[in-house]
């Protein structure tokens, strides 16, 4: 659904930063294989996360040794989270509220 990607992966970051495939193995086994996050989806919204001032990005050495862009939440991502967050409690109730109706 439009906008779930940004939610996973700012709900992720609230947690510690993470580089990419830490982001989107977190997800994964969170979500017990039942979302996956593409890297052709990923990294452009990363992308765009930075530019709107929600993560912030500086290249660090994993802990297997390699290079790689390590992502944070900045106060205004965590700002973003919140309202997404609360968007998307509004969207449960509502589709809660679909599937509980039976017409008389």
């Amino acid at each position: 659904m439009q906008g779930t990607l940004d939610l996973l992966v700012l709900k992720t970051l609230s947690g510690g930063p993470h580089h990419g495939y830490g982001i989107a193995a977190h997800v994964q086994q969170v979500t017990a294989d039942a979302l996956r996050v593409e890297e052709g989806s990923l990294y452009p919204a990363l992308h765009r996360m930075e530019q709107a001032g929600w993560v912030v990005a500086k290249w660090e050495v994993t802990e297997n040794g390699r290079r790689a862009r390590v992502y944070r939440l900045t106060r205004r991502g965590e700002q973003q989270l919140q309202e997404q967050e609360r968007k998307w409690a509004l969207l449960i109730k509502a589709v809660g509220r679909l599937i509980r109706f039976t017409e008389r």
